[in-house]
């Protein structure tokens, strides 16, 4: 086996260890749209086991946590450890609009899916006028 020993690339990751807080990413990287009377939104969790994944809501929070682990044993000798190992935590505010009670979410291939539906209070939707002043009066 051959290692190659990169002194540049040996100090590059300590100076991002360090201002970066350690070896846990900032944030899970996440798509959000709107279509089809829901918003939908996507997590990449590339290597995260699916029984580690726990969504919450609390009013008007959802709260998307997941962990990774190493792929080894711990009493494994280490060459190389790039990949970021932890628990990842994201939180959204989903507001008055969306209906937190019918939030559908799917796994598949690293990537967290949801699907939360726009409240039926937040659709359009048109409104009859009535003739007259008398009408509103009553």
């Amino acid at each position: 086996m051959l290692l190659r020993t990169d002194p540049f690339r040996a100090l590059d990751r300590v100076t991002q260890e360090l201002f970066d807080g350690g070896r846990l990413p900032s944030g899970v990287p996440m798509d959000a749209w709107r279509e089809d009377g829901a918003v939908w939104v996507t997590f990449d969790l590339p290597g995260v086991d699916p029984d580690s994944v726990d969504l919450q809501v609390d009013h008007d929070a959802l709260t998307v946590t997941a962990e990774r682990k190493h792929g080894y044993a711990e009493d494994a000798q280490v060459l190389i450890s790039e990949r970021p190992v932890g628990t990842f935590t994201r939180q959204l505010s989903l507001g008055e609009a969306l209906d937190a009670d019918n939030i559908e979410a799917s796994y598949d291939a690293g990537v967290l899916k949801l699907r939360i539906p726009v409240a039926d209070k937040a659709k359009p939707r048109k409104i009859e006028i009535n003739g007259g002043r008398k009408e509103l009066q009553s």
